[in-house]
């Protein structure tokens, strides 16, 4: 089997979905390794690193991906990369699946086998391959290292002979994974730090890290996290008194760090213009979300920017600024992932469509997208798979008589009858509350060596930016 990695060309990003190690050990399954000349440069792992592993390089995108059976990448692929697939080829990458349904289209008619890492499910045996957790580890710690530089005080105490400076004060709003690794790396740094989220088992998680943990734990509170780890709906009487304490806590806060992320929605605001006027001249927000709209309205996507004497952080892709470790974690999932699917005597792809893993991922196969959600989203745009059983239909219509077209609407009829009724039932059913709609990233599940946690099954992943989400 051959296994192509191409060089990411989308901006931001500097991450290359292999490493040498996992290229060594692609090879000892028996697969054969082409990466694209300079794939990994932006993360400092260069062609020869690649050589020495076992790969072979090739010059250009189309040397790369012409007649690999498996296609590896971080971002989705662009339109200039979708002509050069051929039909019957595997794409591993985050896809964007469930926010970019025309791009997905375009897979399908070009009959290309995806799956989409940022929808493995959330289930113990797919830790390992969930690229959403281990990038948004490496977010996390990188935005307390964004806020320290934009910072203008120390965050440990010091004590020195001319008096003493008094430790900052992090605000973490969402205990996922990136949450969870902000907190630790901030108290590592002498901080004092702080965190909310609306589910009741983060609170030990945040201790465990020598956190303090901010709500307002009341009955409604205790009862907020639901089977699987989905947040519950909470009422607006709760959702103000949460607000007023948010208020309340935010004005002596010095860093703020927001991580809450919906997929294929917009990012929900924790942090207003009024809460940004009543902090402290000089504090500092990064804002983790700034790519899927931002957790305050005042961040500006891809700029540091000043308001009301707070710097407001809106990094693009965080994890492409810590490049080569997170190439590496991606790779380590990709692996992960591609392992259990390769046939141990054919050495090829040999797809289980039973599979739980298998089924959370592929989206496009046999010329059509056949992700439930996904093939939903494609509907609701009109962006849905021409497909080779709608174009045969079409020409049988054409050589049919008076009686058959008859016969045909009528079926039709009764076929969209059904469909509507289907349609409509299916709206009626309640979508769960995800786990960080109100203020956690509820698309991360692992916690950072130290921490106590408690695995969060939540089915529903990230796709809302090029990265993070992230993270």
């Amino acid at each position: 089997m051959k296994i192509a990695i191409l060089k990411e060309r989308r901006a931001h990003e500097l991450r290359v979905a292999a490493s040498p190690d996992s290229v060594k050990k692609f090879i000892d399954l028996g697969c054969e390794v082409t990466i694209e000349t300079g794939a990994g440069t932006g993360a400092a792992l260069h062609d020869t690193a690649f050589e020495e592993a076992g790969a072979r390089i090739a010059k250009d995108p189309a040397a790369t991906v012409k007649g690999a059976d498996v296609v590896l990448k971080i971002q989705r692929p662009t339109a200039e990369e979708i002509g050069l697939f051929a039909k019957g080829q595997t794409l591993l990458c985050q896809a964007n699946a469930l926010t970019e349904p025309a791009l997905m289209t375009q897979l399908a008619e070009k009959g290309v086998r995806l799956f989409a890492m940022e929808l493995v499910p959330r289930i113990t045996r797919a830790q390992s391959m969930d690229i959403l957790s281990s990038q948004a580890n490496m977010a996390g710690y990188k935005a307390v290292l964004d806020a320290v530089q934009y910072f203008p005080r120390a965050l440990p105490m010091m004590s020195t002979a001319a008096g003493r400076i008094n430790p900052a004060n992090v605000f973490v709003m969402g205990v996922g994974v990136a949450g969870l690794q902000a907190i630790a790396t901030a108290k590592r740094l002498g901080a004092v730090v702080h965190a909310t989220d609306v589910r009741p088992d983060t609170k030990e998680q945040v201790e465990s890290l020598g956190g303090k943990f901010l709500a307002v734990e009341n009955e409604e509170f205790q009862q907020a996290q639901a089977d699987g780890g989905y947040a519950k709906e909470m009422s607006d009487d709760y959702k103000k008194q949460q607000a007023d304490l948010i208020a309340k806590e935010i004005q002596k806060m010095d860093i703020v760090i927001t991580t809450a992320q919906i997929p294929g929605r917009k990012a929900p605001v924790l942090v207003t213009e009024d809460h940004v006027k009543s902090m402290k001249p000089g504090a500092v927000i990064v804002d983790l979300a700034a790519e899927s709209g931002g957790n305050c309205p005042l961040t500006e996507f891809g700029k540091v920017v000043e308001k009301h004497g707070v710097t407001l952080i809106g990094h693009p892709n965080v994890p492409s600024r810590l490049a080569e470790a997170t190439s590496q974690l991606f790779a380590r999932n990709l692996l992960n992932f591609l392992t259990p699917l390769i046939d141990k005597e054919t050495k090829a792809l040999k797809i289980d469509h039973e599979d739980q893993v298998v089924q959370g991922t592929l989206v496009c196969e046999g010329g059509r997208i056949v992700h439930e959600r996904v093939s939903d989203a494609a509907k609701t745009t009109g962006k849905e798979p021409t497909g080779k059983k709608a174009s045969a239909k079409k020409a049988g219509a054409k050589k049919t008589g008076a009686k058959k077209g008859a016969a045909k609407k009528s079926t039709a009829k009764k076929t969209s009858s059904k469909a509507s009724a289907a349609k409509s039932a299916e709206t009626k059913q309640p979508e769960p509350a995800k786990p960080d709609a109100a203020a956690g990233a509820g698309q991360e599940t692992k916690a950072p060596a130290g921490a106590v946690s408690k695995t969060t099954n939540a089915t529903d992943s990230a796709g809302d930016a090029d990265s993070s989400k992230e993270g």
